[in-house]
C-alpha cells in the first residue's frame, strides 16, 4: 500500500485525520494550487502566512520521520504524475464548496481519494433531525449536540507511528516570488503559535461574553486564521477552552461555524442562491458598491471598517454584521457581491462561514435575521465605540472631531438611513409575500 497524504487546510501533525489513517508507505505533499493562486492579488497576505505555515509543516513532519514534497501546479497535473509512481490512494481532508468538490472529483478519476472530516468537529452527513431531514435552525441543531458540546473533552486523533516515507525528491521549495507573490509583513498574532494565542485568550475568557462586541477592544481569540488553515483543529480549541468556567459563549461560536459548514453540505446551492428561495431584485448600482468597498460612504463606522479591512485583511465580527447589513439593507445590493469582496480580502476567509453569515445578514439564509432587523450603523457605533476609538484610529482626520458627531447622520452619507430602511422592509415584505 502506497498512499499520498495530501495536506491542504490541515497544516499540522497533531489531531490529524490523514496521519491517523495513513498506513505503510506514504508521500506527504502540499500543492500551491495555480487555480486558486491565479485569482489572488500578488500582495495577498494570506499567501505569506500559508507559505510560512507549509515550511513549518515540513519541519514538523521531519521530527516524526516524515517529510513534505511541495508542488506548484494545478492539482490534476500533480496526480497524473504521481499515478505513474504507482500510488494506490490519496488521503485528504474534505471541503464542501463548489471548487473543492470539483477538484476532488477530478482527482478521483486519476487516483482513488479518501476524504476525512478534519477542519470541523462533526460530519454533516451523519447528523439529522428525528424525521431524517437536515437541520435548518441553529438552536435545535446546537441542542441536538448537547452530549458533545457539554463534554469535558473530545477525543483527538493519534498519528500512526509505523509509517515508512516513500523515496522522493523532497528538496524543492519554491520561493514566494516563484509563486507570483510579494512577501508581506504579517501582523504579530500571525507569527505566534496557536497554543500561545489560546493561552492568552484563556486569560480573557471571563470577560469575553461582555467584551466581544466592542470592536475597539482586544477581546477576540485571534485564532480564526490559524483555524482556517488548520494550524490548529477545532477539537484542539474545544478541549483547551472547555476547562474554563465561562467557555459556553465561545463554544457556541465554534458550533455556528459547524452549522454553516453543515448547511453548505446539505444545501450546496446556497453558495450561489438565496437559501430561503426568496426572489429579490437587488440594486445593481456599481458606484454605490465601489464606495462601500473602498470606505467612502460618508458613514464613519462603515468607512473605518472597510478601510481597515482593505489595509489589514481583518474585520471584527460585529463590524462584519454592520457593513453587511448596510450593503444589503440600506444600499440594497446583492449579498453575493459583498461575499465575493470579503473572499478577496479577509485573511480568515472561509467559504461556508462567510456565505452563511452574509445570507444571515441579508435575511436570505438559514436561521437568518428577520428582514425587518436592520442594523443602524450610527446606533451601532455609539453603542459599541462611544468614544470613536476604532474610527479615529483608522481615519486620522476624525481625531479632533467630537465623538458624538461620529454617531449622528449627516449629509455626507450616500444614503438616507431611515428612508432606505423603510424601503428595504417594503421590498423584502413584498418579495416574501410573493414567494409564499
Amino acid at each position: 500500500m502506497k498512499q499520498v497524504l495530501w495536506f491542504r487546510r490541515d497544516l499540522r501533525i497533531k489531531d490529524s485525520a490523514i496521519l491517523e489513517n495513513a498506513k505503510n508507505e506514504v508521500l506527504p505533499i502540499f500543492i500551491f494550487d495555480k487555480n486558486i493562486l491565479s485569482k489572488l492579488d500578488k500582495n495577498d497576505k494570506r499567501l505569506t502566512f500559508i507559505y510560512n505555515s507549509v515550511l513549518d509543516l515540513k519541519k514538523h513532519l521531519q521530527t516524526i520521520g516524515l517529510d513534505l514534497a511541495i508542488f506548484y501546479d494545478e492539482p490534476i497535473n500533480v496526480f497524473k504524475l504521481l499515478k505513474k509512481e504507482n500510488f494506490d490512494e490519496v488521503l485528504c481532508s474534505v471541503d464542501f464548496d463548489s471548487y473543492s468538490k470539483y477538484r476532488d472529483e477530478e482527482i478521483e478519476r486519476v487516483i482513488p481519494l479518501k476524504r476525512f472530516i478534519d477542519s470541523f468537529i462533526i460530519d454533516p452527513k451523519e447528523h439529522f433531525k428525528k424525521d431524517g431531514n437536515p437541520y435548518k435552525i441553529f438552536t435545535p441543531f446546537y441542542k441536538s449536540l448537547n452530549v458533545l458540546t457539554s463534554s469535558n473533552k473530545i477525543e483527538e486523533r493519534k498519528g500512526n507511528k509505523n509509517l515508512k516515507l516513500v523515496r522522493f525528491d523532497y528538496s524543492y521549495i519554491p520561493k514566494i516570488e516563484d509563486l507570483g507573490f510579494v512577501r508581506q509583513k504579517l501582523p504579530s498574532f500571525l507569527l505566534k503559535n496557536p497554543i500561545e494565542l489560546l493561552k492568552n485568550f484563556k486569560t480573557k475568557i471571563d470577560k469575553y461574553e461582555k467584551d466581544r462586541d466592542f470592536f475597539y477592544k482586544n477581546a477576540s481569540s485571534k485564532l480564526s486564521v490559524h483555524l482556517r488553515f488548520g494550524l490548529i483543529s477545532p477539537v484542539q480549541i474545544f478541549n483547551f477552552i472547555r476547562s474554563s468556567e465561562n467557555s459556553e459563549v465561545f463554544i457556541k461560536e465554534l458550533f455556528w461555524r459547524e452549522f454553516y459548514n453543515y448547511i453548505l453540505y446539505h444545501f450546496p446551492k446556497s453558495e450561489f442562491e438565496n437559501f430561503n428561495k426568496i426572489n429579490i431584485t437587488w440594486n445593481k448600482n456599481e458606484n454605490d458598491f465601489k464606495k462601500w468597498c473602498e470606505g467612502s460612504t460618508g458613514i464613519p463606522i462603515i468607512d473605518a471598517a472597510m478601510i481597515h479591512l482593505n489595509k489589514t485583511g481583518q474585520m471584527h465580527n460585529r463590524l462584519r454584521m454592520i457593513v453587511a447589513s448596510f450593503l444589503t439593507k440600506n444600499l440594497f445590493i446583492d449579498w453575493r457581491w459583498g461575499e465575493k469582496y470579503f473572499a478577496s480580502k479577509l485573511l480568515d476567509y472561509e467559504a461556508s462561514s462567510n456565505i452563511g453569515s452574509w445570507q444571515w445578514c441579508a435575511s436570505t439564509g438559514a436561521d437568518a435575521a428577520p428582514y425587518f432587523r436592520i442594523f443602524n450603523p450610527y446606533t451601532q457605533s455609539e453603542k459599541f465605540d462611544k468614544e470613536g476609538k476604532f474610527i479615529k484610529n483608522v481615519i486620522s482626520s476624525f481625531n479632533l472631531v467630537d465623538p458624538k458627531l461620529l454617531h449622528i447622520e449627516n449629509s455626507n452619507s450616500i444614503v438616507d438611513i431611515k428612508l432606505s430602511r423603510k424601503i428595504a422592509i417594503e421590498k423584502f415584505k413584498r418579495a416574501k409575500d410573493e414567494s409564499s
